[in-house]
This record gives C-alpha cells, sequence and structure tokens, in this order.
C-alpha cells in the first residue's frame, strides 16, 4: 500500500510499505513505462542512495528502490538478517509486485543478497548490474580480516554488539565525518542533507540490525555463493560498474558469472557511485538494458 514518507522523498516518487515474509518492506516507485528496474543499496545507505539516479532511469523504466530488512524505513525486529533472508523478500517482492522479471542493480554489501536472487530465483531476474560490490567466497570477505589488511570498520561491524556499543547515538558523525569523506572522490556530491537522511534511519532503535547483520552472513556464505556459481550459476547478461574500488567488481563477476560480463569503469568517482556520477551511471546503465531489452 502507499504510505506517507517518514523521511526524505522526491518528486515523482511513491512509498509503499509491504508486510512480507514477517517483517514489513519499505519501497518506492518512479516511472510507467518500460522494463522494471530494481534498485539495492548497500551500506551506510538506504534507497536514498538512488536519489539522483531514480528520475534519470525512470525516464525509460519502471523503477523500484527498497530499503531491505533492517534498513531504512523498513522492518528492523528480532529475526534473520543475511543475504538468504534478504534474497527472499526481494524475491517476494517482485512477485507481490507482478513485474517480473526486472533489472536487478546492486552495490557493495548487497552483492551476495542479488546474487542468490539472480541464482535461487532466475525467473525474476532479466540481468544483473553490480556496482562497487564483491561476493562471498570470492574475495569480499577479507576485508573483515583486519590483521591482513581489512577494513577496520567492518571488522567492527562484523562483530557482535560492537557496533551497538560504540556507533549507536554517534551515526552521524560515522558517516558525515568518516565514512563517506573517506570513499568518494567527487567534492561535495554527498550533501549534510544525505548524511541527515542516511543517520535518520540508523539511529532509529535497533537500526544497525540490518548492516551488521548482512556483514556477518558475509563471513559465513562463501561456500553457497560458491555453491550458487557453479550450480545453477549465474546465467543472466551482468555488467560490472567500477570506480573507487577499481576493477575488483569485474574481477569478481568475472570468475561468479556463466555469462559474459560486461564492463564499464567511472574515472575520477569514488565508491557511491549512484550519488557521486548518476548521469554517467544512467548511461552505463540505461544502454546495458537496452541492449538486454531488445529483441
Amino acid at each position: 500500500m502507499s504510505t506517507t514518507p517518514t523521511g526524505a522523498t522526491l518528486e515523482g516518487v511513491t512509498h509503499h510499505r509491504i508486510e512480507i515474509n514477517a517483517t514489513t518492506l519499505h519501497y518506492v516507485t518512479a516511472g510507467s513505462t518500460g522494463s522494471p528496474i530494481l534498485l539495492v543499496h548497500g551500506f551506510p545507505e538506504t534507497w536514498w542512495a538512488f536519489h539522483k539516479l531514480i528520475p534519470l532511469l525512470a525516464e525509460h523504466h519502471r523503477v523500484f528502490a527498497v530499503d531491505l530488512r533492517g534498513f531504512g524505513d523498513s522492518g528492523n525486529g528480532k529475526g534473520e538478517y543475511d543475504s538468504t533472508t534478504s534474497a527472499e523478500d526481494l524475491h517476494l517482492l517482485i512477485e507481490h509486485l507482478g513485474v517480473g522479471p526486472v533489472h536487478v542493480t546492486g552495490q557493495d554489501v548487497s552483492g551476495a543478497t542479488v546474487f542468490r536472487l539472480a541464482t535461487t530465483y532466475p525467473q525474476d531476474v532479466l540481468s544483473l548490474t553490480a556496482i562497487e560490490t564483491g561476493l562471498p567466497g570470492f574475495g569480499v570477505e577479507a576485508l573483515a580480516d583486519v590483521t591482513h589488511g581489512g577494513t577496520w570498520y567492518i571488522g567492527v561491524l562484523c562483530a557482535p554488539g560492537i557496533p551497538e556499543l560504540l556507533l549507536t547515538g554517534r551515526e552521524h558523525e560515522f558517516f558525515g565525518q568518516f565514512v563517506f569523506p573517506s570513499l568518494t572522490a567527487v567534492p561535495d556530491a554527498i550533501t549534510p542533507a544525505d548524511v541527515d537522511e542516511f543517520a535518520r534511519s540508523y539511529a532509529r532503535a535497533d537500526g544497525w540490525r540490518g548492516a551488521t547483520g548482512l556483514y556477518r552472513s558475509m563471513l559465513r556464505d562463501g561456500p553457497e555463493i560458491k555453491g550458487l556459481a557453479d550450480t545453477p550459476g549465474l546465467t543472466v547478461p551482468v555488467l560490472a560498474v567500477g570506480a573507487g574500488g577499481g576493477p575488483f567488481t569485474f574481477s569478481t563477476m568475472t570468475r561468479a558469472a556463466a555469462t559474459q560480463v560486461e564492463s564499464v569503469t567511472l574515472d575520477g568517482v569514488g565508491h557511491y557511485v549512484a550519488m557521486e556520477a548518476p548521469a554517467e551511471l544512467a548511461k552505463a546503465v540505461l544502454d546495458f538494458t537496452r541492449r538486454v531489452d531488445a529483441p
């Protein structure tokens, strides 16, 4: 059902909530024609990560952008917050909306979720665009190994109870003074208002459940993701978009996919591509989906 937005919104976007898979999912829709695109955010993000991209895609597609369980304005009660459960959520959302198959776009820590969706529910997916993302079983879990050059805050997010202890009440400072400045390359691409919107939802009670759930899942998912890559395999067309992470996304997807992987690299852009270079990303996605949709 449609709902009044709790936080930020855009002209031409409609907000919705649905009770599904023992949780509540919040998602937004835009556009009225063309093949459907589902946008899936990473960390420390929500659907708002795509607020510059959505209007550009909606000129040609029906666009859906979701808050994964535990993120944004989706439910974050007790339960599972791993990639398996999140992929089930997306499958049931697509089924409920009756829009499948869709072009799926995932970034960052949602990589395992969208990969599971595309391999476990292939009837739901037309194509997969991976933006600045890796996969468990293909090297991304090394980011949590702080003793061998991993990223300290990913190690923190993987440690039970530690994010809540250290970051609760400090969401705005953590995002605005460290995460976004450290991982962006385009000045002022992420505004103070953007930081406010992201911090708002992470600052709610149990607001870290989604992020900590997916990062801890990342440490366990490797064998299953490698197994899915083998059987049934990722067979839909794949676009790998790299920027601040260099060739990591393309290298990962070429090893994980059973099909040829197209690649786009955006120079001078950091990790948060949809906010730093929305026009360039929109062109890459639109060109790719146009080729996939062609007879």
